[in-house]
């Protein structure tokens, strides 16, 4: 009696992160969103129109826009890079870019790296532009070092990049990815310390404040107007700012998959 002997197949082996195609994923981004003035426009303009505004609604009381300004100079920009990046990556779901290029030899570490990156070298390029607008046209009186501000602001856009990105994999549309926006952007807004201390809120408000990172990219910027130095709670905001801008970037990875349903 002959026996059949039953084959399975093998997983398919895990595809460690390659720079080579992590590059290649951001330059193809980088190249899509050149063709694409009115992003381009939202990320780099709209940040500096904001913080403009806001420096000549408070034109009778500079030092308001000075207690406020350097807290909305990373707001802002994580606020503007959470809405493009989700919107962005939510678009190559729905128009079947993604499930293409998981058939390639690309990882979901090297799709996701190379978003981060893509959208990190306009994140830098949008917190320069908005920082140098503050400081140098507006007049925004800082006491500690203006690298220092640019930092904060850069990490808060890197977090906003990591925040969309993650969110889009829960989206089946783009009106859905911006509905995201209530949920994930305005209770941190309202919780960060922005229109209170947040010593001041109710303890139960605080506890969840403490959780939020954008509470500790406030806490950063004040530290920046406060502060000559670099302090020790300045190097603790930062940290965590950017621990979980690369927490949320791995959910994303984690997160990924090819189809939208």
């Amino acid at each position: 009696m002959s026996t059949t002997t039953k084959e399975t197949a093998a997983p398919a082996p895990a595809r460690s992160l390659s720079v080579p195609r992590t590059l290649a994923t951001a330059a193809r981004v980088l190249r899509q969103l050149r063709h694409d003035p009115r992003t381009i426009a939202l990320l780099m303009l709209v940040p500096c129109l904001m913080l403009f505004l806001l420096r000549y609604v408070f034109d009778g009381s500079p030092r308001t826009f000075d207690n406020i300004g350097a807290s909305l100079l990373g707001i802002f920009p994580l606020i503007t890079m959470f809405l493009v990046t989700s919107i962005a990556t939510l678009r190559e779901r729905t128009s079947g870019t993604l499930e293409r290029l998981l058939a390639m030899p690309l990882g979901k570490g090297d799709l996701i790296a190379g978003y981060a990156l893509a959208f990190g070298t306009l994140a830098i390029i949008q917190s320069a532009l908005a920082t140098g607008l503050a400081l140098w046209f507006l007049g925004l009186d800082v006491i500690g070092s203006p690298w220092l501000l640019l930092l904060v602001a850069l990490l808060d856009a890197l977090l906003g990049t990591a925040l969309g990105l993650f969110v889009s994999a829960f989206a089946a549309s783009e009106f859905q990815a911006v509905q995201f926006m209530p949920a994930v952007i305005f209770p941190q807004l309202l919780l960060c310390g922005l229109f209170t201390p947040r010593d001041n809120m109710h303890p139960a408000l605080k506890a969840v404040s403490d959780v939020l990172p954008m509470s500790y990219a406030v806490d950063g910027m004040n530290e920046v107007l406060k502060h000559t130095d670099m302090t020790a709670t300045f190097v603790r905001d930062v940290l965590i700012v950017a621990g979980c801008a690369l927490l949320v970037l791995f959910l994303g990875a984690a997160t990924l998959r090819r189809r939208t349903t």
